[in-house]
C-alpha cells in the first residue's frame, strides 16, 4: 500500500513580536494570568502589509528547498486557512502563482484550528488513489487582524503564523490512519460572524464589533478536552496500537490547561509524550501543528521509525487526527 509520507517542512512568522508585558499596556490582563490560564507568553503579530500569502509563501519555499524540489514539480497546492488573502479566490491560487507552480491544482480549505489535520487526510486520500504525488500542504492564520484588541478575554490568545508540508508517496513511511469529526449545532460558540452572505460586512455589523473573533470559552475548553482525547484513541484503535508506541503527540496550540487536561485523560505525561510550543507563539489556528511539527523535527523529538499523531480541534465545530509513522 502506498502511503502519504512527509518528507520535509517549513515556517515562517511575523518578525513583530507581542509580549504579555506589551498586552498588559492595552488591556485590563497580567502576564501571571496569561501564563497561568493559557501557557502563552509571547505571540507573533503581523502589520499591515502581511497577508496569509506572505507567510505561506515563505514557509512553502522552506519545504521546496528541503525537500529538493522546484514548484514546477507540484500537482496540487491545499491551504488550510479561515484568515485568507480575501474571501474568495483561494489564497492558494495566489500561492500557486507566486510560487510558479504552474502544474498545480490549488484550494482552500475551511476548517478553523482543525484545518491542516483535515488537509492531512486530504492529502492521504491523494497519495492512496495515486492522483497526485508532490502535494504541498499549508496551515496559515492570521487571526490578530480579527481581534479585539480591547477584548481581554480574547486578543491574548492569538498569533500569526503559516507552517507547510510536502507530501509524497513511499511505501512504509506516511499517515496510517485520519479520523475526523465535527458538530454543526456549536458553531456559534466560536466564530467570526460578519463578513459572509449570512451577515455581510456592513456599518451596523461594525458599531456591534461582530466583525472580531467571538469565543465561549468554557464550553470551547470541554468540547476541546473530550473530543481530542478521542481523536487519539480512536486512531490507535483503528491501527491496533498502543499509547506506548506512540513517541509524540503534536497537538493544537490553543491553551496549556487543554493540553494538560488529554494528557491526564491519556495517561502520559506533557512533558515526555507531547510537543508544546504554545509560549512562544500561542494560538496560530491551522498553523500550530504544522509549526510544532516542523520544530520537533528540527529539535529531534521525531526520528525515523517513529510514531507520531497530529490532533487539533477548532471552529465549526471541527477536530481530527492523523496517526502518522515517519
Amino acid at each position: 500500500m502506498v502511503l502519504a509520507n512527509i518528507v520535509s517542512t517549513g515556517m515562517a512568522v511575523p518578525e513583530n513580536v507581542v509580549t504579555n508585558h506589551d498586552l498588559e499596556k492595552i488591556v485590563d490582563t497580567s502576564d501571571q494570568w496569561i501564563r497561568e490560564r493559557t501557557g502563552m507568553s509571547e505571540r507573533h503579530v503581523s502589520d499591515e502589509s502581511i497577508a496569509a500569502s506572505d507567510l505561506a509563501l515563505e514557509a512553502s519555499q522552506n519545504a521546496l528547498k528541503s525537500a529538493g524540489i522546484n514548484a514546477e514539480e507540484l500537482d496540487a497546492v491545499m491551504i488550510a486557512t479561515i484568515s485568507g488573502d480575501y474571501n474568495w479566490p483561494a489564497t492558494a491560487c495566489i500561492l500557486q502563482h507566486r510560487l510558479g507552480a504552474k502544474n498545480a491544482m490549488a484550494f482552500d480549505l475551511s476548517a478553523a484550528c482543525s484545518g491542516f489535520v483535515y488537509g492531512m487526510s486530504l492529502a492521504q486520500a491523494y497519495v492512496e488513489s495515486g492522483q497526485y504525488k508532490n502535494i504541498l500542504l499549508v496551515g496559515v492564520d492570521l487571526l490578530t487582524k480579527a481581534v479585539d484588541w480591547k477584548d481581554r478575554n480574547t486578543c491574548v490568545l492569538f498569533g500569526d503564523g503559516a507552517g507547510a508540508v510536502i507530501i509524497q508517496p513511499h511505501e512504509t513511511k506516511g499517515v496510517l490512519c485520519s479520523e475526523l469529526g465535527a458538530d454543526g449545532s456549536m458553531a456559534d460558540m466560536l466564530c467570526l460572524k460578519c463578513g459572509g452572505s449570512r451577515f455581510p460586512m456592513n456599518q451596523k455589523a461594525i458599531d456591534n464589533n461582530e466583525h472580531f473573533i467571538y469565543m465561549n470559552g468554557k464550553e470551547i475548553f470541554k468540547q476541546a478536552v473530550r473530543v481530542m482525547t478521542q481523536m487519539c484513541e480512536k486512531v490507535l484503535e483503528r491501527t491496533n496500537k498502543k499509547k506506548e508506541d506512540v513517541a509524540l503527540i503534536i497537538p493544537h496550540q490553543a491553551n496549556i490547561r487543554i493540553l494538560e487536561a488529554v494528557a491526564r485523560r491519556l495517561g502520559l505525561s506533557l512533558e515526555k509524550n507531547f510537543y508544546v510550543n504554545i509560549e512562544k507563539y500561542a494560538n496560530t489556528s491551522a498553523a500550530t501543528v504544522p509549526i510544532a511539527l516542523h520544530e520537533a523535527l528540527q529539535e529531534d523529538r521525531l526520528k525515523e521509525g517513529d510514531v507520531a499523531i497530529f490532533v487539533s480541534f477548532g471552529g465549526g465545530l471541527t477536530w481530527g487526527a492523523n496517526l502518522i509513522q515517519f
